[in-house]
């Protein structure tokens, strides 16, 4: 599965989301069966440009903000980097290996925090 294939499902699941849409509500909007709705949002599925304008649309923002996670969060091109790649190391690993790293991060920046 592609890196961009799961950054723009993401993107498009948050702004989904944050319209107050479901996945079928999106679906209808946009033209497109519910499942595809989904494996787009879970990265399984690659996606044509006219369907990705037609997604866009539906979610009423340009087709560039689907490739965009710095506008969102406010993040110099640097720590945007640095985050995705953590994102990337992620993306693969369980609910159980993820709660390990959180934890771990958590007690690095406790200890950090304190010298």
């Amino acid at each position: 599965m592609s890196d961009i294939l799961r950054f723009v499902g993401m993107k498009i699941k948050d702004l989904r989301k944050g319209a107050g849409l479901t996945q079928e509500e999106l679906g209808e909007k946009a033209g497109f069966h519910t499942t595809y709705i989904g494996g787009l949002e879970r990265g399984e599925r690659n996606i044509n440009l006219s369907n990705l304008e037609q997604i866009a649309s539906s979610l009423g923002v340009e087709v560039a903000e689907l490739f965009s996670y710095a506008k969102k969060f406010k993040i110099n091109s640097t720590k945007e980097e640095s985050l995705q790649k953590l994102l990337v190391l992620m993306l693969d690993r369980d609910e159980k290996e993820i709660n390990m790293a959180v934890k771990l991060l958590n007690e690095i920046f406790d200890t950090y925090k304190y010298k």
